[in-house]
């Protein structure tokens, strides 16, 4: 079994649509929050790999699955796992929970595939050795 990173993201008012409920297109953004953090809990920085190792990663494909909407003040907490990794891209396994009341709901999921580009020319290349062996 993979590990699972967690990650707490409160739900505010610009978070909401006009009916209360989070929009469905800020899931994204939460997936991409997590990602991120995770990213820098394995101790990876995207400023740094832009700046160090000239490349990037970005998201080539998402594939997302709403369950219960999310409403104001709701505290989610959204996963992160890798579920595949080749040499140019990852596949990642995400989720946003919501407990109350000490019952956890599943409110949406999805998966993300992030490539490696260069990032002055955004072609496409290998993701380097030691930061891939730390992202499986």
């Amino acid at each position: 079994m993979k590990p699972v990173f967690r990650f707490p993201i409160r739900i505010y008012w610009e978070d909401t649509d006009a009916g209360g409920i989070v929009f469905y297109a800020n899931y994204l953004k939460f997936f991409e929050r997590a990602r991120t953090e995770w990213l820098r809990a394995l101790g990876i920085q995207q400023q740094s790999l832009k700046e160090d190792k000239g490349g990037m990663f970005v998201v080539s494909e998402t594939h997302i699955k709403y369950f219960s909407p999310a409403r104001l003040d709701d505290l989610l907490e959204v996963t992160a796992c890798t579920v595949e990794a080749g040499r140019a891209s990852l596949v990642l396994a995400q989720q946003a929970w919501l407990t109350l009341a000490g019952e956890r709901k599943l409110l949406a999921e999805g998966t993300i595939r992030i490539g490696w580009v260069d990032s002055l020319t955004m072609k496409p290349g290998r993701i380097p050795a030691k930061i891939l062996e730390a992202l499986q």
